[in-house]
């Protein structure tokens, strides 16, 4: 059987990606691929610069998520920096709108869940059996003792929770996922995960159909592949999402 990594994701607030475009920063109801393969990097100590591992890790992984816990949704009003729209003036990132010098102010919404609980599996594809478990055993050290600090969507929202990886066998993500959340809740660990929706697995839709899995309740299109990490650019893919007893 095939090994996975499986962590925590828990924060009393999460902002889980949606295209962001303007005034109005939306939030997705679970996190994007790049979001948490970002967190990865992070715990690895990758900056946004280095295209080539970003990029690495988006083609060698392959991702699910359990959506155990998601509770009401909350908007966060504020005022932001911003420089004027002129024409043929174009910023790639944050930073080079900061350091334009001609900043005005605007009303700015950011959007969060709160009281957000996921469980997440990695697993490698496309290299042998003894460097994916060299992969994954490296993945799990750093979120153990993590370069940078992990933090849910943004850095107003950290976790509330270790990410506590562990490499199990199992013969699907699927099971991988149930059987760290019968691990959490033969605990009775703080802050339980008693849901409030039914959970929900979602993965790549062509993982879905190599594991040959069932029950595909639907598929969505997501825009959160990783095409640029330093120039923030993703594209679009196949979700399947599947409905959990």
């Amino acid at each position: 059987m095939p090994d996975f990594l499986t962590f925590t994701l828990a924060a009393p607030l999460a902002a889980m990606g949606d295209i962001a475009v303007g005034e109005r920063r939306g939030t997705w109801d679970r996190p994007g691929r790049s979001a948490v393969l970002g967190l990865v990097a992070a715990c690895l100590g990758v900056d946004r610069s280095d295209e080539g591992t970003h990029l690495a890790l988006e083609s060698e992984f392959g991702l699910a998520l359990r959506i155990e816990r998601l509770g009401p949704l909350v908007a966060d009003y504020h005022t932001a920096q911003v420089p004027p729209a002129r024409r043929g003036r174009r910023f790639a990132t944050r930073a080079e709108e900061l350091a334009s010098g001609d900043l005005g102010t605007i009303l700015s919404r950011r959007d969060y869940y709160a009281d957000v609980f996921v469980f997440v599996a990695l697993w490698p594809r496309g290299f042998g059996d003894a460097e994916g478990a060299r992969g994954l055993e490296k993945i799990a050290i750093a979120l153990r003792t993590p370069f940078y600090t992990p933090y849910l969507g943004r850095k107003a929202c950290p976790l509330m929770l270790p990410l506590n990886p562990q490499i199990v066998q199992a013969i699907d993500p699927v099971v991988a996922l149930a059987a760290r959340a019968a691990w959490h809740e033969a605990r009775d660990l703080p802050f339980g995960i008693r849901s409030t929706i039914p959970p929900l697995v979602a993965l790549d839709a062509d993982q879905a159909e190599y594991f040959g899995l069932q029950g595909v309740h639907r598929v969505e299109l997501r825009r959160d592949r990783l095409v640029s990490r330093r120039r923030w650019q993703f594209t679009l893919r196949e979700e399947a999402v599947l409905e959990q007893s």
